[in-house]
């Protein structure tokens, strides 16, 4: 029996999605774990044999019942990025969340644990890794719970984040600032979550104790990616590449954005100036290549997410 924590959310839909698409794993082998009414409702219209349990982060209990009768999980990191911010001492960022669930699932009796951590290195000049950091590091100290460790590509679908807070689709700075540029290994999460997919479907023992990145290998810049938007758009975006202090400075100052979460953020601009986002690992192109899948170019997506908001 499969858990995946958060399986309504992007990821974990996509990868669910996939499960069932190809027929890798019955949903009746699949529990699905959302904290909202809305998720469960979503998950339940997706196929009525998925079992959907309640879970959420405040309540290690709610995960050891949701984790009952399964022999793995997928661990979906979780999304409360403001514990994060301040630079969070350990336990106390979003480590705190996923070593809770972790600990809930060795009580549980869960064998495997296939955790998705983020394609930056690690250790990262970023701050957005530093919770996988140390969720990988407690993983690495385990001898009673084998776990395999998915280092997630950079969403293609997440480039306006990158893009200096961009606020998609109709951003009408004449100037995007960001704090640094390199390049990116942009991923579809359809892609990954297929590539998911198949991980979770193989034979355990061929991924225990491996870490690995599902990311493709065509990178591109901020720059280059602006590019792509203009010709999108039929509009030029000039693009400027900043300090990270002028970038933190603007976007809190300028554009009344969050000051914890700016400075949370701009860290990551080291990282690609780092050359830490430049994913050379084949393992996603070789997991679509069995299903006769290439993966999609960060054209095609920035064409298709442009197409549905004009639909919107």
């Amino acid at each position: 029996m499969l858990a995946i924590v958060g399986a309504s959310g992007k990821l974990g839909f996509a990868t669910l999605s996939a499960l069932l698409e190809h027929k890798l794993i019955p949903a009746s082998q699949i529990v699905c774990t959302t904290s909202s009414p809305s998720g469960a409702d979503k998950l339940r219209r997706l196929d009525k044999d998925l079992q959907v349990r309640s879970a959420n982060w405040d309540d290690q209990g709610s995960f050891e019942a949701a984790f009952e009768g399964c022999d793995k999980i997928f661990l979906i990191s979780s999304s409360r990025i403001e514990r994060d911010f301040h630079d969070a001492p350990p336990n106390q960022g979003r480590e705190s969340d996923q070593i809770l669930a972790l600990e809930a699932a060795t009580k549980a009796g869960v064998r495997h644990v296939y955790y998705t951590s983020l394609a930056f290195a690690n250790p990262s000049q970023s701050r957005v890794m530093k919770a996988h950091e140390r969720t990988e590091e407690w993983l690495a100290q385990q001898t009673a719970l084998r776990w395999t460790v998915l280092r997630m590509g950079l969403y293609s679908e997440s480039w306006p984040l990158y893009f200096g807070h961009y606020a998609f689709p109709g951003d009408e700075r004449k100037v995007v600032r960001v704090g640094g540029d390199g390049k990116i290994s942009w991923t579809a999460i359809a892609d990954i979550g297929l590539a998911s997919a198949l991980v979770l479907a193989a034979d355990a023992g061929e991924w225990e104790g491996e870490t690995f990145y599902l990311s493709q290998r065509q990178a591109w810049t901020l720059k280059e990616t602006a590019e792509m938007v203009g010709k999108v758009r039929g509009k030029d975006v000039k693009f400027e590449v900043v300090s990270r202090e002028e970038h933190e400075r603007y976007h809190v100052k300028d554009l009344g954005l969050d000051e914890a979460n700016v400075e949370w953020w701009a860290k990551t601009y080291d990282a690609l100036r780092n050359g830490e986002c430049e994913i050379d690992d084949s393992t996603l192109e070789d997991l679509l290549a069995m299903k006769g899948v290439s993966p999609k170019s960060m054209k095609e997506t920035i064409k298709e997410m442009f197409a549905a908001a004009s639909k919107s």
